[in-house]
């Protein structure tokens, strides 16, 4: 269950491929090192300029046992349309010409300010990805918890409860990445990933309106999400926070084994676990008072050719999301 697809590209594979002057590249790898996600998301470019439509298969066609000399009803399935919207996250960095290159280094220190960026954007990707919701904020895409937020709606099923009461609870993801699954899109005929632009020196203006000369750097990333088959995703949900500190509360061996026996098909993509640091640190004291086979340690090279060190509970990668919080409510 751990070996992850072929033929499924991740934000690395496009990056390969794109602006030869390696800019992108430079920048996926950067942000690999902050989020795993990335790693593990699959993307795929949108059918449409500002998003993508999937159809969804909602019913089967009828089938019936035929008697000889008679003959059986017709029957079809049904499906439906469903547009899933992209958001943009921008930002500028302007840095006062002078203050640049008052070390000598010019090339160094704009750099120093770029990672701060990069890092704000992904933490910011990681959060929408997460916990997005467009009825709240319609600039941001819908992220996978406002998707399964209800125990009585119809993918319900695939939210185990924890048992957690009150706003100081948090969720375990299982996601299955793969192109006819959960998958990442970026806008038709665009660039994957985040894309930085070198503005180079420039006129800008203060607050009050006088310009001075700055360099400056923009920074864009298009995405959203699309589940487009919600078996693959499975939240375990209402996991009390103070109460798992503690060394007590949910059994979280249990919940996430049921949580995998929610998958019909493993063979349909790449699967990770992803929760925060305090689950991760109680899931790992609590495997090593059951069982040392729970978990596993895998020592490989990652996708970059960077040693690694994976973790997995029962085959499947665990990943570490710090943007998601021990203050979720309880979900009824």
């Amino acid at each position: 269950m751990a070996t992850l697809a072929s033929g499924q590209l991740t934000l690395a594979d496009w990056a390969k491929r794109l602006d030869a002057n390696g800019a992108i590249p430079i920048i996926a790898e950067l942000l690999s090192q902050q989020n795993a996600v990335l790693e593990d998301m699959v993307f795929k470019e949108g059918n449409l300029p500002t998003g993508h439509r999937v159809v969804i298969r909602t019913g089967l066609p009828s089938v019936y046992w035929r008697s000889l000399n008679q003959g059986v009803p017709t029957s079809k399935s049904t499906t439906a349309q469903v547009d899933e919207t992209l958001g943009m996250l921008e930002a500028y960095s302007k840095i006062d010409k002078d203050v640049a290159e008052l070390e000598g280094n010019l090339a160094s220190f704009r750099l120093s300010e770029d990672v701060a960026f990069l890092e704000s954007m992904n933490q910011e990707q990681a959060k929408t990805m997460v916990y997005g919701n467009a009825a709240v904020d319609p600039k941001k895409f819908l992220g996978i918890i406002p998707r399964y937020s209800s125990l009585s709606a119809g993918n319900g099923q695939n939210i185990i409860d924890a048992g957690g009461t009150g706003t100081t609870n948090t969720s375990v993801l299982l996601v299955g990445w793969g192109e006819q699954t959960v998958f990442s899109i970026f806008p038709k005929g665009s660039k994957a990933g985040l894309v930085q632009t070198d503005n180079g020196l420039m006129t800008v203006y203060d607050s009050l309106g006088n310009p001075y000369q700055a360099y400056q750097s923009h920074y864009q990333w298009k995405n959203g999400l699309v589940v487009k088959d919600w078996r693959y995703a499975v939240r375990v949900a209402n996991i009390d926070v103070p109460t798992l500190a503690a060394g007590g509360g949910a059994d979280l061996i249990s919940l996430m084994s049921r949580a995998l026996d929610r998958i019909p098909n493993f063979g349909m993509g790449r699967f990770a676990f992803y929760m925060n640091r305090t689950v991760f640190s109680a899931l790992r004291l609590q495997a090593l008072n059951k069982s040392n086979y729970v978990l596993s340690i895998d020592k490989a090279l990652d996708q970059f050719g960077n040693a690694a060190t994976w973790t997995h509970f029962q085959g499947i990668p665990l990943r570490r999301v710090d943007q998601m919080l021990s203050t979720e409510s309880r979900v009824v």
